[in-house]
């Protein structure tokens, strides 16, 4: 049924049709009579009228592009100003012998008295871009005029002379030009452009020093400074500032050379001077400049500051002190901010005296590494006897006229701390005061090391020093909390006890006096209350202690270094021991990690004599059985007991000399087997790699080692059908262990009876023949990798659904 509307309703959506047509009526009426005025007057058509104020949803017309004509016209004009210009300067150079003098001059000035008027008519046309395209023509027009005149006025004149006066002269005409047609916007740039080079030309034509070349520059460079702040259009200013940069920074290198190399102070004033005069106009510069202009101007203008009155003072002292000379101009430079002068060059001149500072700092690195990591050479020839100074125990590595580093290092520490403590208002920011705090705490550590290195105190006050040291970044990173101050002083700590130590292997006496302390120190800040991650990495630090403790007393009593080995498991016992006692702490953790480093430090010490290396796989084996009685270890510890027990079995057997090992594991397995079996039955969700692994280990790895050596037939017959047993009764099973383990024993023991046969094959076949089986062969796997790839995960999965 259709729904009809009331009368009135309905009513009113006729009206309201109506009066659509009607809008729509007009619309098409008003469009029919514009079109006819068009077709009737092609030359002048007159502008479409403005839409009515009710526009229907029509379609619209179909886009057409409209060409770029401005760009078409801009390429247009250039190319043929560049060809106009090319054809003068041909004419110039080529074409001018063929006239006579008079001739020359006024083509030439014919020539360019039309280029330079007319871009005004051309204004007044209103075609600015092609009165700029002359306008360009003409400037170059007044370039030629000036060689011309050159080499008809005046041939004898001095060529550069010549040119600084036409430079200036073209300058000023320039800008005459164009300020009188001040909508160009080519002649004022260009007029920029060739005051660059007055100044310059001069000085070269009057044979001037550098120090004139300087001041010519600078003094340009100030022209530019005037234009870039009262200049007119965006173009000039541009211009100027780029010119300025670069006569500016030119006349500072200079300024800077010629200080450097001064001989003394009355040689240094001129240098001074000049510096001091660009800072002066890098200042004037900033003052009004954009933001980032005005940083980099306030940098400058401190970085020349610190140059000038330092290349002063710093006169008559060698280079090592003249470092410290100009660090502290660059910091005389921080109450600047506060003397009124703008944000942005507050910040340019705070940033040249962090730069002076930085650079100062990166001088005296050297010092503070050799001090630090010197002590590495000590490796060499460990328990040699003390050196009588610490120098002696650096070797080679400090360097030559580093006396001031420490001052250096001191005065920048100390700048810190003031910053951190006096002056809060100029780091406002938490994050910039603490790190100046921790600024304070990484000087202040390296300018002892440094201090003692130029200073070369005696061996055992170093020693002494050092420990000192530690011990007080130790405490100061233990009572703070966990902020960037606590983990510098943690890291400094860190590093100061690896260098002491090192610095310790020199002397017996002294290993053991400084690894006990250290030992001490580390154990003492582990147990104090903390930051979890510093009290683990202290426990780690107390334990390799430990360890370079305990292998010390096995060198001293003239054992070799298989016999110090179970000396060396006396650290992971203690380990254990402490993390039982310590169960649920998170340092536990840490501190067994590193008792299991030690086990391996003692595993490595004795792997050069069979034995021994089998005493200590047993006794690991019995420390980590002992760690996996806790219920929390067990996984991570029961393995590797199980590991370090067959590892110990297997080398106790092979420096026996055992040929025939079945002997002795096959009793061992047995048991292993029942121990495993028991287990199974009372934890049905225990692995087959901890119930059945062990056993199955113990005696098929060694008959397959000895497999490999055996020429007769009997053992590899026995040992693959055992394997055969075991991989099928895994399989009924479904365990993993027996399946993966016969597995691998009967695929090996396999391939050894047919590594012969398979040696004659290849020796048969071709050369040719194993490339191209290998390439079919990487040609049938990548065909079929899809395929291959969800056959090993259809093989992984069963696997791990195996117990």
């Amino acid at each position: 049924m259709r729904h009809l509307p009331p009368p009135a309703e309905e009513l009113a959506l006729l009206d309201h049709e109506l009066a659509r047509l009607d809008a729509r009526r007009l619309q098409l009426l008003n469009r029919r009579a514009w079109l006819l005025s068009v077709l009737r007057a092609p030359a002048a058509p007159s502008p479409p009228p403005p839409p009515p104020a009710f526009r229907p949803n029509v379609p619209a017309a179909p886009y057409t592009p409209v060409a770029p004509v401005h760009g078409t016209q801009n390429v247009l004009l250039v190319l043929g100003g560049l060809l106009l210009t090319v054809a003068a300067i041909a004419f110039t150079l080529f074409s001018w012998g063929e006239m006579g003098i008079a001739g020359r001059s006024a083509v030439l000035a014919v020539v360019t008295a039309g280029a330079l008027v007319a871009p005004a008519l051309l204004l007044a046309r209103r075609l600015p871009s092609t009165a700029e395209a002359v306008a360009a023509l003409a400037l170059v027009l007044t370039v030629l005029d000036a060689v011309a005149l050159h080499a008809v006025a005046a041939p004898g004149t001095d060529g550069l002379a010549f040119s600084a006066v036409a430079s200036a002269v073209l300058a000023a005409v320039w800008t005459l030009y164009g300020l009188l047609l001040g909508r160009l916007r080519v002649p004022l740039p260009a007029a920029v452009v060739a005051g660059q080079l007055p100044l310059v030309l001069t000085a070269w034509a009057a044979g001037a020093s550098a120090a004139g070349f300087g001041w010519a520059l600078l003094v340009t460079a100030a022209a530019d400074v005037v234009v870039v702040s009262w200049g007119q259009g965006l173009a000039v200013r541009v211009t100027a500032a780029v010119g300025a940069s670069a006569t500016g920074l030119i006349a500072l290198l200079i300024g800077l050379d010629l200080s450097v190399s001064a001989g003394g102070a009355v040689a240094a004033v001129g240098p001074g001077a000049l510096l001091l005069a660009g800072a002066g106009v890098a200042l004037a510069g900033a003052w009004r400049a954009p933001k980032e202009w005005a940083v980099a101007a306030g940098a400058v203008a401190g970085l020349a500051a610190v140059a000038a009155v330092g290349g002063v003072l710093r006169t008559g002292l060698p280079w090592d002190w003249s470092v410290v000379v100009y660090l502290v101009c660059g910091l005389a430079l921080l109450p600047v901010p506060r003397l009124g002068a703008p944000r942005p060059v507050g910040r340019g001149v705070l940033g040249a005296s962090a730069a002076v500072t930085a650079g100062a700092l990166v001088w005296a690195l050297p010092l503070v590494a050799a001090a630090v990591l010197g002590p590495v050479s000590v490796l060499a020839d460990v328990w040699s006897g003390a050196p009588e100074g610490f120098r002696g125990a650096l070797g080679q590595s400090v360097p030559s006229g580093s006396a001031a580093s420490p001052v250096v290092l001191a005065v920048v520490a100390g700048l810190a701390a003031a910053l951190h403590v006096r002056w809060p208002r100029l780091l406002p920011e938490k994050g910039w005061r603490v790190a100046a705090a921790v600024g304070v705490v990484v000087l202040g550590w390296g300018a002892v090391p440094a201090l003692l290195a130029v200073a070369d105190v005696p061996y055992a006050a170093a020693v002494a020093v050092e420990l000192l040291l530690v011990a007080g970044l130790l405490a100061l990173a233990v009572r703070r909390g966990p902020d960037g101050v606590a983990q510098a002083a943690l890291g400094c700590g860190l590093v100061g006890a690896v260098s002491v130590g090192l610095l310790a292997l020199a002397a017996e006496p002294a290993t053991y006096a400084v690894f006990g302390v250290l030992l001490v120190l580390f154990a003492g800040a582990a147990a104090r209350p903390g930051s979890v991650v510093v009290r683990s990495v202290l426990a780690v630090g107390a334990v390799l202690c430990a360890i370079v403790v305990a292998s010390a007393a096995g060198a001293s009593l003239g054992w070799s270094a298989p016999q110090s080995a179970p000396v060396v498991l006396v650290v992971p016992a203690v380990t254990v021991l402490l993390g039982a006692r310590l169960r649920g702490a998170a340092v536990a953790v840490a501190l067994e990690a590193a008792g299991a480093f030690g086990a391996l430090v003692a595993v490595a010490l004795a792997v050069t004599d069979a034995p021994f290396l089998a005493l200590v796989l047993g006794l690991s084996g019995v420390l980590a059985s002992a760690t996996a009685l806790r219920p929390e270890r067990r996984r991570a510890a029961g393995y590797p007991a199980a590991a370090l027990f067959v590892a110990a079995a297997w080398v106790r057997l092979a420096a026996s000399g055992v040929t025939a090992p079945e002997a002795y594991t096959l009793p061992v397995s047995v048991a292993a087997f029942a121990v495993g079996y028991l287990r199974s039955r009372r934890d049905p969700a225990a692995s087959s790699w901890v119930a059945y692994g062990p056993a199955l280990s113990m005696t098929m790895v060694p008959s397959l080692v000895v497999a490999w050596t055996d020429a007769g037939w009997l053992r590899p017959l026995l040992l693959g059908a055992a394997a055969l047993v075991v991989t099928l009764v895994g399989a009924r099973l479904r365990l993993q262990a027996p399946l993966v383990l016969g597995g691998s024993v009967l695929a090996l023991d396999g391939l050894h009876e047919l590594a012969p046969h398979v040696v004659q094959v290849l020796d048969a076949l071709p050369r040719w023949a194993p490339p191209a089986l290998a390439g079919l062969l990487l040609l049938a796997v990548g065909a079929t990798y899809e395929q291959r790839l969800r056959d090993a995960r259809r093989v992984r999965e069963s696997l791990g659904r195996m117990r």
